[in-house]
């Protein structure tokens, strides 16, 4: 029978004096201070990443399903001659595949005014169908209905706008264009009085705050427009695959014109958001590196003080391997502990956010993510599975690969040199 030669890799025995290491005792106490700000370090590391990432994905989400739930994934508009055959073309780019809504719309600058107050707004006229096809809207409706919108002068503003001018559904709300009857004596203002129908709140106090709605025969006749509209807005199944719906709409249309998608009318919002979320990636995986680094350093430490205990177990036949496996374990464990416990805070903030805004906005007594600056009137946060993993292995690979140079110190370790200084 062969004599053993050693333990196997990671065996108990190692386990156990790894573990020993990490215990907190009087000589080793700076050690284990060291130890437990690199815990520390990963795991608010982890959870802050994982945070913010939710929270910028949850934030270009609504934003994205805000904005297309509101205007067009395409916005067909006239070339050479006006749209005055809107009702046809609308027909032709409706039965497109993969198109839901094409939406003949009027488009013009106003001035909403109540007995209290006075805003700019956008009026856009549109037929009832169309109105009651963007869910954004017709399920967001606060106040009122849109019970007869098409027959009667009524119209449907925004939440925020509402409440600006102290308006509520059955008030009436004066709107004012720039461009109005064309007289001797010049173009004067088109003043008018509107019923509010309904008021809606969609989320985004941009929208709010700034649309007014209107049937689309009254918005031809208070913009002089008859017989003609601004623009036709298409939306579609997929917004990821508006290239190929684009190509389908010029070509059902049959006249010429011009094509905007939604990313070139957004693309340098989104644009700016992508940048961000990128730049703030690279900057938070610092405070990863920066844990790890401390691993490295604690370590290091911790073969300078136990080059007596590493010499004794190489004369008792312990291999090198065994010795870095030890030290190995004892900085792996740092970070796998670390970035779990991050991992779990991570998904317990980002679960109940908007809780937790809500409490430290009432305990300092300030807005901590206001409407008009951040366009969304609740903070979002929306976790994505490969990135969530992304972060988690990116945090465990810097903490295993920080234990690689002193656990090598530790096995390279003399035993004779360390037990003549001792």
């Amino acid at each position: 029978m062969s004599e053993p030669n050693g333990t196997r890799p990671f065996s108990p025995f190692e386990w156990m004096l790894s573990l020993r290491y990490l215990r907190a005792r009087r000589k080793e106490g700076f050690i284990s201070v060291i130890a437990g700000f690199s815990f520390l370090g990963i795991m608010l590391g982890v959870a802050t990443l994982i945070i913010v990432m939710a929270v910028m994905n949850g934030f270009r989400k609504e934003l994205l399903d805000k904005i297309l739930g509101l205007n067009g994934h395409l916005l067909i508009q006239p070339l050479e001659k006006p749209l005055t055959d809107w009702n046809e073309v609308a027909s032709r780019l409706a039965a497109v595949r993969g198109v839901k809504l094409a939406a003949p719309i009027v488009e013009g600058q106003a001035l909403a005014s109540s007995p209290f107050n006075a805003g700019g707004v956008l009026v856009r006229g549109i037929r009832l169908k169309d109105l009651e096809g963007l869910p954004s809207i017709i399920n967001n409706i606060k106040q009122g209905s849109l019970g007869g919108f098409d027959e009667g002068q009524g119209v449907v503003i925004g939440r925020r706008l509402a409440d600006q001018l102290s308006l509520k559904s059955g008030d009436n709300i004066t709107l004012v264009a720039p461009r109005g009857a064309v007289t001797p004596m010049g173009t004067t203002p088109r003043i008018k009085i509107y019923r509010i129908a309904a008021v809606f709140e969609i989320g985004m106090s941009e929208y709010d705050a700034a649309f007014v709605f209107m049937p689309l025969p009254e918005a031809q006749a208070y913009f002089n427009r008859a017989g003609d509209v601004t623009a036709i807005e298409v939306y579609t199944d997929d917004p990821d695959k508006v290239v190929a719906y684009r190509a389908a709409a010029q070509e059902a249309a049959q006249r010429p014109i011009f094509i905007i998608d939604w990313r070139q009318r957004n693309a340098t919002f989104f644009n700016a958001l992508q940048v961000e979320r990128n730049v703030m990636f690279l900057i938070l995986t610092l405070i990863i590196l920066v844990a790890a680094l401390n691993i490295v350093s604690g370590l290091i430490m911790l073969v300078k003080d136990k080059g007596k205990d590493i010499a004794i177990l190489r004369t008792m036949g312990a291999t090198q391997g065994a010795i870095m496996r030890v030290f190995l374990i004892t900085g792996a464990a740092i970070g796998v502990v670390g970035t779990l416990f991050g991992f779990l805070l991570g998904v317990l903030i980002c679960s109940n956010i908007e809780s937790i805004r809500q409490f430290l906005s009432w305990m300092t007594s300030t807005e901590l993510f206001s409407p008009e600056l951040y366009f969304l009137s609740r903070l979002p946060a929306q976790m994505d599975p490969g990135e969530t993993t992304a972060v988690v292995v990116m945090a465990l690979t810097l903490s295993l690969l920080a234990t690689l140079y002193p656990s090598w110190r530790g096995a390279r370790l003399d035993p004779v040199e360390a037990l003549r200084y001792e």
